[in-house]
């Protein structure tokens, strides 16, 4: 397969702001659209690059995960695609179920369950319910900028604040101080537990991976504000690409730690599916000198390939490189003093409205 096809393209019409610079076919379709010929303008139009809100009527909101791999049982997302742009995105795969790409359509058109907060309140009244922790963003980042306009996490929140329904986050938008409030209220009862996610302090790197995203600077701000006001606050260092950001995982653990952080997760990079196309066309564009290099590091820690779909060894990796990241992290964690404790978030507290509180 030729991952180079759109590589010699002129900078000028490199699209700033976008972490994906073309759309992959979708593997579900049966037919797509191409352009062969530059002299072929007559039937081909341009494809419209302003981000686009689709509002549907979801029929669910949770999850169930069954990874082995991942901690998380549950998981729920108000908005399907992100415009955050993150070149290295899983969540980008499963997007193609939607019949879209998983390359800029990914990013610039959003799926806006505008239901969500509904769903969730119909799911935590069914009597089967067995209350346990859901994790917010298991997917997509529920701030990303679509969060500013429908406020869809604002609203899962309060419901969740109501049936006092265990909550673990992840994102990497600082506007997630707007729920600072319900946040701290929901941290006095154990009901909520933040992951920050930190790839680089690398701004080069930072604005062409995760383009519509805050600064490492801003997010560790976050940790710390929330961290000093008493939500239990930690960081995410994923993924590691070696060659690329591997060598800074000290570097941000201990700012993180510092700003106030107690836990941390990471993931080795790992290029499933499209991805692979994307973050190949990616890499070759923005840093072609380590381009080669980067590749076949990765192809290293995945056992000459980029991708291996094994449980328990997919989101780490096997092989030197893949070690290396792995006691790096372990050692940081000892060092920094992160992961020292074993916390969980508290799911006795849960009620129905209604509900007598000692049910549970």
């Amino acid at each position: 397969m030729n991952y180079k096809n759109e590589e010699n393209q002129d900078k000028e019409a490199y699209l700033k702001g976008r972490g994906a610079q073309i759309n992959t076919r979708n593997r579900f379709s049966k037919t797509e659209q191409v352009r062969e010929h530059i002299e072929g303008i007559d039937d081909w139009s341009e494809p419209n690059i302003a981000t686009q809100f689709i509002e549907v009527d979801a029929k669910s909101i949770v999850n169930k995960v069954d990874s082995p791999d991942l901690s998380m049982m549950y998981s729920m997302n108000p908005y399907q695609g992100c415009e955050h742009g993150c070149v290295y995105c899983y969540a980008r795969n499963s997007f193609e179920y939607w019949g879209y790409s998983a390359g800029l359509d990914f990013e610039r058109k959003i799926l806006v369950k505008k239901n969500a907060p509904q769903l969730l309140r119909k799911f935590l009244m069914n009597k089967k319910w067995e209350p346990t922790p859901i994790t917010l963003s298991g997917n997509t980042d529920c701030y990303q900028p679509a969060e500013k306009k429908f406020r869809l996490t604002r609203q899962i929140l309060e419901v969740c604040n109501e049936f006092n329904q265990p909550v673990g986050m992840i994102t990497k938008n600082a506007s997630i101080l707007r729920d600072k409030d319900i946040l701290v209220e929901m941290s006095k009862k154990n009901l909520v537990s933040i992951l920050i996610s930190i790839t680089s302090f690398d701004e080069e790197i930072r604005r062409t991976m995760e383009p519509r995203t805050t600064t490492a600077k801003q997010r560790l701000k976050v940790i710390n504000k929330l961290s000093e006001a008493g939500v239990r606050m930690g960081v995410m260092l994923g993924p590691m690409i070696p060659g690329l950001n591997e060598h800074e995982m000290q570097r941000i653990m201990k700012a993180a730690s510092e700003a106030g952080a107690v836990f941390s997760a990471y993931t080795f990079i790992r290029l499933n599916g499209a991805i692979k196309i994307l973050f190949h066309d990616w890499l070759y564009k923005n840093f072609p000198n380590r381009a080669d290099k980067v590749w076949h590091l990765i192809e290293q820690g995945h056992g000459g390939q980029v991708n291996d779909s094994r449980y328990g060894k997919r989101m780490r990796g096997e092989g030197p490189i893949a070690d290396l990241v792995r006691q790096q992290y372990k050692k940081y964690n000892q060092l920094y003093h992160l992961n020292d404790e074993r916390w969980e978030l508290d799911a006795a507290q849960f009620r129905r409205p209604g509900e007598q509180l000692t049910l549970f």
